[in-house]
């Protein structure tokens, strides 16, 4: 008798795993790792992994296989965005709602959000900041509740009072308050550690400091250094202890030098960064986050009146312009680039127009691509599980309708997605 119930199961489970089978036929298909695409192949996925990648159209007679004709769309992995904020899209009404909305409510919107991040292309965001809802957004995605991309997040940024994250700006004097390291705000060594362990206790997979001023916070610098080194050595240090890297919101030279030499992995906007200071990003091997969308979509809206209330047009006006400028200058320079947009300061699913600002300032496509892959891959320690179509890796894997390095615009219509094995779009 056991035999059999050994024998039935070990049949029920060769079954389940021949039906997760799916044969995928790629027109082109780009390897990220070589910058190199090839033509006719198949990708064949077992489950939630890439369990080969062959030559030709390979055809398998079985009920149970499935396969997917993508044989005249061009076949890449999945995409990465270093810079989101799940929890919101900034309009008119988003100062209001700071005040009205219940955390139920924020739920509800970055459901939405994040459905319509990954059906563009984006099988993994990285979330630079919101209320903490994002932590239960991540894991609701996680348990398979609702579909969105894979997501690492930093919870609630950490500013200073009166920075750029510092939730409280803008409020009455009665609603002001005192905020802390609990709440992300931080004014000593030791607030800073503390800061940390809250966002490792409530669940965070990096964290964000706002080493500046900023252009959509109500204060009136956008640039100002708002960390001192020891503070931010504080926080990177103690990031690294709970297995966590540092992204830094930075618009100023003076703040980013500081974020560097303390120790962040990435410069989000770099608006007026130096050359001193990419020397620095250089050694220090530091990534710049170049967000040239949330630039171009920022100065665009503060010319409309009502907008953004009147201390923070005058910030977009100048700063937005700055940001695809200075992306030139790092990368000819040979900054590391890692691929984000700061999506939610713009609406969510066009996320791949920053593919064209970046081939605009003269990245190559094929970079511009790998950025966007191999590398934010790498910066998440991820770089053998996702960023590439090959054999022991996630399927995570897009398409479109035309070849990226001859029409980068095609970045901007994803037709086809496919997270861990489930399609989403086809």
């Amino acid at each position: 008798m056991k035999k059999i119930i050994f024998l039935f199961f070990t049949l029920f489970i060769f079954q389940y795993s021949i039906a997760q089978t799916t044969y995928i036929h790629c027109g082109k298909l780009i390897d990220t790792k070589t910058g190199k695409i090839a033509k006719k192949k198949t990708i064949v996925v077992q489950g939630n992994k890439i369990v080969s990648v062959v030559d030709g159209y390979l055809m398998v007679k079985s009920k149970t296989a499935k396969t997917i004709n993508l044989k005249d769309k061009v076949v890449m992995p999945g995409l990465i965005d270093m810079h989101v904020h799940l929890e919101m899209e900034y309009d008119k009404k988003t100062r209001i709602k700071k005040y009205i909305l219940n955390e139920a409510d924020i739920a509800y919107n970055s459901v939405k959000f994040a459905e319509l991040t990954l059906k563009n292309g984006f099988t993994t965001v990285r979330d630079l900041g919101g209320t903490g809802v994002n932590i239960s957004l991540r894991n609701a995605i996680n348990a398979g509740k609702i579909p969105g991309p894979r997501v690492f997040t930093a919870g609630k940024s950490i500013a200073t009072t009166g920075g750029h994250a510092d939730p409280t700006n803008g409020s009455s004097r009665k609603l002001i308050g005192n905020p802390g390291p609990k709440e992300g705000v931080v004014n000593s060594v030791e607030d800073a550690k503390k800061a940390v362990r809250q966002r490792y206790k409530n669940g965070a997979d990096c964290i964000k400091i706002t080493a500046t001023g900023g252009v959509l916070s109500v204060a009136k610098s956008g640039d100002n250094p708002q960390f001192t080194v020891e503070e931010v050595k504080a926080i990177c240090d103690m990031a690294k202890d709970y297995g966590m890297h540092v992204a830094a919101h930075a618009h100023g030279d003076e703040g980013m030098q500081r974020a560097i030499i303390g120790g962040v992995k990435t410069i989000e906007h770099g608006t007026y960064m130096s050359d001193k200071t990419m020397d620095l990003m250089i050694k220090y091997d530091a990534y710049l986050v170049p967000t040239i969308t949330a630039g171009k979509e920022v100065a665009e809206k503060a010319k409309v009146k009502g907008f953004y209330p009147d201390i923070v047009v005058p910030k977009a006006l100048v700063v937005g312009p700055q940001i695809q400028g200075t992306f030139r200058r790092a990368y000819k320079k040979g900054v590391g680039i890692a691929f984000g947009t700061d999506a939610g300061v713009f609406p969510h699913g066009i996320n791949g127009k920053e593919f064209r600002y970046m081939v605009e300032a003269g990245m190559p496509a094929i970079a511009a691509i790998q950025s966007a892959t191999i590398t934010n891959a790498k910066i998440l320690k991820m770089e053998n599980e996702i960023g590439q179509i090959h054999k022991g890796f996630l399927a995570d894997i897009i398409a479109v309708n035309d070849d990226p390095i001859k029409n980068i615009s095609t970045m901007e219509n994803v037709v086809f997605v496919m997270k861990n094995g489930i399609v989403y779009k086809r």
